[in-house]
C-alpha cells in the first residue's frame, strides 16, 4: 500500500512538471514562414527560425532575428533591417535601407501575414 501512494505521487509529480515545464517551451509567435511584398511590390517570404536564423525567398537573403518588444527585427546580410510589428490586430511589414534606423520611416511597408 505505501508503494502505491508513493507510485501515485511521483506520477502526479510528473505530470505537473510536464504541464508546467511545457509552457516555457512555447514556440515564439514571431516563428514560421511571413508572406510580405518587396520594396517593389512583388510577393516575398521571410521566414524566421528558431536560434535567431532569418531568411528570405528574395535575393536568397539571409540574417538573423530577435524579439523587441511587439515586434520582430530582422537584421540582413545586405545591411538592410526589417521589422514585422504586431499593429492594429494584423501584422505590418517594414524595410529599411542600409544605414537607415528602424525607428524612423521605412523604405519600404506592407501588411504581413504568417502563414506556416
Amino acid at each position: 500500500m505505501k508503494f502505491n501512494k508513493i507510485g501515485m505521487a511521483a506520477v502526479a509529480s510528473a505530470v505537473w512538471l510536464a504541464m508546467s515545464g511545457s509552457a516555457s517551451f512555447a514556440a515564439d509567435p514571431y516563428e514560421g514562414v511571413w508572406k510580405v511584398q518587396d520594396s517593389s511590390g512583388k510577393p516575398m517570404e521571410i521566414t524566421l527560425s528558431s536560434g535567431g536564423k532569418a531568411s528570405a525567398n528574395e535575393h536568397r537573403m539571409s540574417g538573423t532575428w530577435k524579439e523587441e518588444g511587439n515586434a520582430a527585427v530582422i537584421s540582413w546580410s545586405t545591411g538592410w533591417t526589417t521589422k514585422i510589428e504586431k499593429q492594429d490586430g494584423g501584422y505590418k511589414h517594414s524595410a529599411y535601407r542600409k544605414g537607415q534606423p528602424p525607428s524612423g520611416t521605412p523604405n519600404n511597408s506592407s501588411d504581413a501575414e504568417k502563414v506556416k
